[in-house]
């Protein structure tokens, strides 16, 4: 699997992509009102509890505009916060600072909102369990959302479709399952397979055949159990489907080695935060 890594330069880069967004044609010509250099020092505070994630973006974000800025950590990444925590200190030109904030804040709440809503998942599929994510991410924000997701305590699932086999079931619907398996095992060239089911027909098919992981595809609990005790001593085990807050205990109840959720990253809410002067 490929490895998720945020450089100093990738960080750097993408936020500089986000200013030119919000700059372009004529840069921020609401703040350029201010004609004066008063220096002030801003709180960035939580405005609810969260898991913090994406302070080095926002470092970047006033960085950018203005290298003396100054900005002051309070909390890491990965640390939980209550309402109301201080999380940085901002000192520099008011100009530059209103400038940069936006920007600043979309990647911490966006970026605090996926470790959030990774972290209650994690919490109630227990330590047994693990907790992954998928490819249902923002075009072009894999990378960071995925890394979000690992603050969260969550585990990464493939990062692109190179990185492992995982037979799906429009992959089935198309082709033979058998056949399909065979030819993964025959070309696997160290990469592991994974195959999805949405039955417990198919996969006493498969059983026996040279794979990884077997993938419980939208299978209710009394058969997802049932499946997971047929497989467990062969294969690592996984569940997906629909699994929000409310299904995951019983989900995670099954024995189940992992269980894949793609609201983690595409539906996670944005964390409340703000600037105070």
């Amino acid at each position: 699997m490929s490895k998720i890594k945020l450089s100093k330069d990738f960080i750097r880069n993408t936020v500089k992509l986000a200013l030119n967004e919000d700059l372009y044609p004529s840069g921020d010509i609401t703040s350029n009102l201010i004609n004066n250099n008063k220096i002030i020092k801003v709180k960035l505070l939580s405005n609810q509890e969260a898991i913090i994630g994406g302070l080095l973006f926002v470092h970047h974000a006033f960085n950018l505009v203005d290298p003396k800025i100054k900005f002051l950590v309070k909390k890491k990444d990965g640390s939980k916060v209550k309402k109301g925590s201080l999380i940085a200190i901002i000192e520099g030109k008011a100009k530059n600072i209103l400038i940069a904030e936006r920007v600043a804040l979309n990647f911490l709440s966006h970026i605090s909102g996926i470790a959030t809503k990774t972290n209650k998942f994690v919490k109630l599929a227990g330590k047994k369990c693990k907790i992954c994510c998928t490819r249902k991410t923002i075009p072009n924000l894999r990378v960071i959302q995925k890394y979000a997701v690992k603050l969260g305590g969550g585990t990464n699932h493939r990062f692109n479709l190179s990185d492992e086999f995982l037979i799906k079931d429009n992959h089935i619907a198309s082709s033979n399952i058998q056949d399909l398996v065979s030819h993964a095992i025959k070309n696997k060239k160290g990469r592991k397979i994974t195959v999805e089911v949405d039955n417990l027909n198919q996969l006493k098919v498969i059983m026996g055949l040279k794979f990884n992981t077997v993938l419980f595809d939208n299978i209710n609990i009394k058969n997802l159990k049932a499946g997971v005790k047929i497989a467990k001593k062969y294969y690592e085990t996984e569940a997906s489907g629909n699994i929000n807050l409310k299904t995951i205990k019983s989900v995670a109840s099954t024995g189940v080695d992992r269980i894949s959720i793609g609201s983690i990253t595409h539906s996670a809410a944005a964390i409340d935060f703000k600037l105070e002067i």
